[in-house]
């Protein structure tokens, strides 16, 4: 059996607490709320319900270490939904649509103050984003969704002389590509652990190493550990990934698909020859993008979405692994900074991201208990996006009537997946289908009309992780 791979990020964040010992469950406990789950979802509701009524009391039980899921282990790109409004509009209208992607963009701002106010160093760089086409056939795929941001008033984004592009971007494999100040980069372990520190100082209780075994339905619910319990007036099940497979409600609700990144060993001289000196995302415009940025201390993180799809929905050890895809990664970093070679690369880890049939997360009730409220589905979009989702969680478990619990979002999810092996028959056809179009796509071919079609299908719901 291969070794637990502990992601890059999140062994940066835990060296800085050497004598960090963590806190298990091991009696039974009573609180308001009992949120399930240790990462971004879980952290950012409790911490906003908790600056709403100071009064709560709030626990929070993670099965690892706060940060040992997606939130500890993604690209740390702080995005927007402005590239997605057409799907926006298409599912909750023009008006909602346009309020989402207003959220998302003050939201990056807003959780830069947050980071100040609270002392949180994570890295966080609001550098903006290159929004980017990295063949021919992606050129002018962003014209239509800035035309209609333009008609809207939201358009935050400008189409960049090509020099500039390649310059600020620091690769010539850029074709095009439009800035939008609306962004940035964080360093994602960091940010978990100080959200974390953040909300034990505002006086919420965290256990970790405890996970939840099973969650008895009532009034109070009680949450039920291996050594404890916690009877709550309220639960918040925020264990995006792992939720389909502890509650069967979601087995068709989202897909497991992995996002592989590597990272380089520092290079600060190098990137400042490429001229990568700022904490800027770049994304390209594939459905299964490459993305990349720099960190603090000169390294250079690379991902590519949408490589390895879970059976049945489980986050086997394989996530917890060294990427299975490095053949992949170096392919593109070879691609985009041919100057760098494969030895500077320092490690390279996989995060799962639980991928919803619109492309967007979803919240609602279990079950239709009015007192456990769930929310997933982030769908590779979640470092900024959490941070609303949060707004969801806690306008439902305060029962407040306002935007956020009147938002499309607070329905519950919207379709399903086939059930296996359909679902990972038909995901691994469209992915294989989407890696030929692109391929061909990278050599100025044609693809095939079939490819085309099947990639229309994942493309809908919009790109894949960053």
């Amino acid at each position: 059996m291969q070794p637990i791979h502990m992601p890059f990020w999140q062994q940066q964040a835990l060296s800085l607490e050497a004598e960090y010992t963590p806190i298990e469950l091991t009696q039974a406990v009573t609180a308001d709320i009992c949120i399930v789950g240790g990462g971004y979802t879980g952290l950012w509701s409790a911490i906003k319900l908790k600056q709403s009524k100071p009064d709560l009391r709030i626990v929070i039980v993670e099965a690892k270490l706060c940060g040992s899921g997606a939130s500890g282990r993604n690209g740390g790109c702080m995005l927007t939904w402005s590239t997605k409004y057409p799907s926006l509009a298409r599912l909750f209208g023009e008006e909602e649509a346009g309020r989402l992607v207003t959220a998302s963009e003050n939201a990056v701002y807003e959780m830069d103050a947050f980071c100040k106010e609270h002392k949180i160093e994570c890295e966080l760089r609001v550098d903006g984003t290159y929004y980017t086409a990295s063949n021919n056939a992606q050129i002018g795929s962003m014209d239509s969704i800035v035309s209609q941001l333009t008609a809207k008033k939201l358009n935050s984004w400008t189409k960049q002389p090509l020099e500039k592009v390649q310059r600020a971007t620091g690769s010539y494999a850029h074709l095009e590509g439009l800035y939008s100040p609306a962004a940035g980069s964080v360093q994602p372990g960091k940010l978990v652990r100080g959200l974390k520190t953040t909300a034990e100082k505002l006086g919420i209780t965290i256990f970790e190493n405890s996970p939840m075994s099973t969650l008895i339905e009532g009034q109070p619910a009680t949450v039920v550990t291996s050594k404890g319990r916690v009877n709550a007036s309220k639960v918040v099940l925020a264990t995006n990934a792992w939720m389909p497979s502890q509650f069967r409600e979601f087995a068709r609700s989202v897909t497991l698909v992995s996002s592989d990144m590597l990272i380089t060993q520092p290079i600060p001289a190098l990137l400042k020859t490429i001229g990568l000196e700022t904490g800027c995302a770049v994304v390209d415009s594939r459905t299964f993008v490459h993305y990349y940025r720099t960190t603090e201390d000169g390294r250079l993180m690379m991902g590519k979405g949408g490589n390895m799809f879970a059976f049945a929905n489980k986050v086997s050890p394989a996530f917890d692994q060294p990427s299975r895809y490095q053949p992949i990664l170096q392919s593109a970093l070879n691609k985009f900074f041919p100057s760098i070679p494969w030895h500077k690369v320092d490690t390279t880890w996989t995060g799962p991201s639980d991928r919803s049939v619109s492309g967007f997360p979803f919240f609602g009730y279990l079950r239709e208990n009015p007192n456990i409220i769930y929310g997933l589905g982030y769908s590779g979009n979640g470092v900024v996006q959490t941070y609303l989702g949060a707004n969801i969680i806690r306008s439902l478990v305060l029962e407040e009537d306002d935007e956020w619990s009147r938002s499309g979002l607070a329905q519950g999810p919207r379709g399903q997946f086939p059930p296996e092996p359909i679902r990972w028959i038909g995901a691994m056809t469209v992915r294989n289908a989407i890696r030929r179009k692109e391929a061909a796509e990278d050599t100025n071919k044609s693809p095939w009309w079939f490819d085309k079609q099947l990639a229309k299908l994942a493309a809908s719901a919009g790109k894949s992780d960053k």
